[in-house]
């Protein structure tokens, strides 16, 4: 009887695994939940579709003035639409400075299916983009949002930018999967791995690191790990009572502002 129980187990597990598996871009991409923020835009934009793949074309917001020299390329995390960041875009204007935020493949009704290196392709095109319109690598600032901050240091690990801005990161999409799903050997099934802890140590721009000391799914030593693990010069910002979605409260922008001021500096 016990020789049945434990192949009826065993045979469940291995089932459960191929289910994960097979399905495991449907737990780490969330392009349809709607966590719009209810803040009204204040900045103003010029909406551009910026081709990638064949047949995918990136919605992507613009906001550019002549007189600011640094421009962020925002990369947003693994859930929603443009929208839900609006308040930061906000921000970003009232600081002058420039913007360029892209949503991914399959994102905010762009075509396509989000992967990893789908996704790798999608920031490359929106750097060509910006190149292609006048704001060369050095005055492009990577920011990063929690899944996005994976493609930030991609990017960063092979080429020179003015700044990289890394806001919730995680040291790998493995580690990640390891803490949501301890039962799972995660190494072994994991596609998209966003192998950030890595290439961090290949990144010779400047770096600053945000995470809030509360976040509740990329749990802090991970940022911290991340931050210990770069190259000078590096900077951070770990407020003690932020979670996931940090606050853009003064303290944040005071960060960012002088960030900013130092690597217009160099």
């Amino acid at each position: 009887m016990f020789k049945y129980f434990f192949l009826f187990g065993l045979l469940s597990y291995l089932l459960i695994l191929l289910f994960m598996f097979l399905f495991q871009r449907t737990f780490m991409y969330h392009p349809n939940i709607k966590n719009l923020d209810p803040v009204s835009k204040t900045f103003n934009y010029e909406e551009v579709f910026i081709p990638s793949d064949k047949n995918i074309e990136l919605k992507s917001w613009f906001s550019f003035k002549p007189e600011n020299k640094k421009t962020i390329l925002f990369f947003h995390g693994n859930a929603g639409e443009l929208g839900a960041r609006v308040y930061k875009l906000n921000k970003f204007s009232d600081i002058n400075v420039n913007f360029l935020i892209i949503s991914w493949r399959g994102f905010s009704g762009n075509n396509g299916k989000p992967t990893e290196r789908g996704l790798y392709k999608d920031a490359e095109k929106a750097v060509e983009w910006l190149e292609n319109n006048g704001i060369t690598k050095k005055d492009i600032i990577l920011y990063g949002e929690s899944l996005g901050t994976g493609i930030a240091v991609e990017l960063a690990s092979k080429d020179n930018f003015s700044g990289v801005i890394l806001e919730s990161p995680y040291t790998s999409m493995v580690d990640m999967g390891k803490r949501f799903y301890p039962f799972v050997p995660v190494n072994l099934l994991q596609r998209d791995r966003y192998n950030s802890i890595k290439k961090i140590k290949k990144i010779n721009s400047p770096i600053l690191v945000l995470h809030g000391k509360a976040d509740t799914l990329v749990p802090f030593y991970m940022g911290r790990k991340i931050y210990e693990s770069a190259n000078e010069p590096k900077y951070s910002y770990f407020p003690t009572f932020d979670n996931h979605m940090m606050a853009y409260d003064q303290s944040m922008i005071n960060a960012l502002k002088n960030f900013l001021n130092i690597i217009s500096r160099q």
